[in-house]
């Protein structure tokens, strides 16, 4: 399923600015920002950053990996393992190795250490600067878009331009690790090149796509060159991408192209004629998007009978039918989507999300079962926890309601709401139980990021 989250999706090139300040944690404003949720698109960025991670010794497990719906050429890093990657990056690449090549790149920026220079750049930037984008923020995260972006645009210009501004030597450094990366991992450096070489083609001014990542990635000559210089020398150039990674790859292009694109456009990219299953997976989606519920359901059952026991097709038909109100009918394909993928945190919390949705209480168990591990599996993931406030609370377990109510709030910006939901928490779970403390928890981080907002110390 793709999930859109679009409120100000125009400041999320500056929110890794937001995870330097102390105590601000970055998925308090990237829930309200304008990212893609999906479990499909998600896995295939985490196994193509996979080899690369392993061989700079970097934990898998912790990085956090976030789609922003966005067409610029970028992607990003910042503090605790985030990694972002701009659908128009994904939109743009050609081959698995392009988005394999710029993944290696941001991990040369982890893996050396770069990312450390923030929080020193924003003690550098003015007060001013930070309490208008903090609150800019917050007020995006609490739905009110427009205020927010408003606010943002006052700090936004100083802020910005701290953010990633890397100097040549450290972008350098970081091609010179992804190309050690790429030849340990017997995998072509000519992916990262071609995207330097695209970059450099488009940056024809301020509005251009390929601006935003020469902004916050500079370019140079030298760049290209060194890289000119491994490709032509490595042996490892024309080193085919895997099978797996070609197929990955190209379903992922199509979903994004079914819900991004407008329908007519997919129809005409993916034509009846065009049998592939990654067109009938487009065709599929553009048909639900047009409300053409027959045709969408008879494509996906189409992908479901090509591979039972892809996970993903599973979740398309669960969410088809969810979509079009039959919440009954879409508990079926997502708890075999859950099945067949069991490590999934979104996955359950989209089986969790239908459960509550159907208003029986004889679904309360199972809902909040599946929540209750989305939310142990991701615990950033506000949507998450606002379903497990409603289903703990029609089973009458209000602490645990509120106490799932401020970690939404905390989330998503509302910093007193999440100082009252944790204080209504306590007052109604076991003094010192695992809820009672994280209630404190709650309360204290709340209130530390209220002073962020009034900018005191």
């Amino acid at each position: 399923m793709i999930r859109l989250k679009t409120k100000l999706a125009a400041f999320l090139r500056a929110t890794a600015m937001a995870a330097a300040l102390p105590g601000l944690a970055l998925p308090q404003v990237a829930w309200a920002a304008g990212l893609v949720r999906d479990a499909e698109i998600e896995d295939t960025i985490r196994a193509f950053a996979a080899p690369v991670f392993s061989v700079a010794g970097l934990d898998l497990s912790a990085l956090r990996i976030h789609i922003v719906n966005d067409g610029a050429l970028n992607a990003f890093v910042t503090p605790g393992n985030h990694m972002f990657v701009n659908t128009g990056l994904l939109l743009a690449s050609d081959q698995p190795r392009q988005v394999i090549g710029v993944l290696a790149h941001e991990t040369g920026h982890v893996a050396a250490g770069h990312l450390a220079r923030i929080p020193d750049m924003m003690r550098n930037a003015s007060t001013a600067a930070i309490i208008a984008f903090v609150l800019g923020v917050a007020a995006a995260a609490s739905g009110k878009g427009e205020v927010g972006a408003a606010t943002v645009v006052g700090g936004m210009q100083t802020v910005q331009g701290m953010m990633y501004q890397f100097s040549r030597t450290q972008e350098s450094a970081a091609d010179q690790a992804a190309a050690n990366y790429l030849e340990r991992t017997q995998q072509s450096a000519r992916g990262l090149l071609e995207v330097l070489q695209k970059l450099a083609d488009s940056d024809l001014g301020p509005t251009s796509k390929g601006s935003s990542y020469t902004r916050t990635h500079p370019m140079a000559r030298e760049r290209i060159a060194f890289l000119t210089n491994h490709v032509e020398n490595s042996r490892f150039s024309d080193a085919p991408s895997p099978p797996e990674f070609l197929d990955r790859h190209a379903r992922m292009l199509a979903k994004l192209q079914g819900f991004l694109e407008q329908p007519g456009r997919t129809f005409r990219r993916f034509p009846e004629a065009d049998q592939s299953l990654p067109a009938r997976y487009a065709r599929a989606i553009a048909h639900h998007r047009q409300g053409n519920e027959t045709e969408a359901i008879a494509g996906v059952d189409g992908l479901i009978a090509s591979e039972p026991d892809n996970p993903f097709f599973h979740e398309l038909k669960g969410q088809i039918l969810f979509e079009r109100g039959k919440v009954k009918d879409a508990l079926a394909p997502y708890e075999q989507a859950r099945r067949l993928k069991p490590d999934s945190p979104l996955l359950a919390s989209l089986y969790g999300t239908a459960l509550v949705a159907t208003g029986d209480p004889a679904d309360l168990k199972s809902a909040i079962e599946a929540l209750e591990f989305a939310a142990r599996g991701d615990r950033h993931d506000a949507s998450t926890w606002y379903q497990l406030s409603i289903a703990y609370g029609r089973l009458e377990r209000f602490g645990d309601a509120a106490l799932a109510s401020a970690e939404r709030a905390l989330l998503t910006g509302d910093f007193l709401g999440a100082s009252d939901m944790s204080r209504r928490a306590m007052s109604r779970l076991r003094e010192g139980s695992p809820g009672w403390l994280r209630g404190q928890d709650i309360e204290g981080e709340a209130i530390r990021l209220r002073r962020i907002q009034r900018g005191e110390n």
